[in-house]
């Protein structure tokens, strides 16, 4: 019976964590760049509404006395 070649099965997972690295690279580079193309508000961030609750700082300085 033939031994199993461990360094061709590390080699071989090696080079598919690699491709999969790169794909997820790929993609995200490809969704920064259509979200650079099509810019698209945040619904907090939206024009004309004021800001929601919690997103300035408490007024009188923090600590209550």
């Amino acid at each position: 019976m033939a031994t199993p070649n461990y360094g061709y099965e590390k080699r071989q997972r090696e080079l598919a964590k690699k491709q999969k690295k790169e794909d997820k690279l790929r993609a995200k580079a490809q969704r920064k760049s259509d979200e650079a193309a099509h810019p698209e508000p945040l619904e907090d961030e939206a024009p004309g509404m004021p800001p929601g609750p919690g997103t300035q700082p408490p007024e009188g300085g923090g600590a209550a006395a």
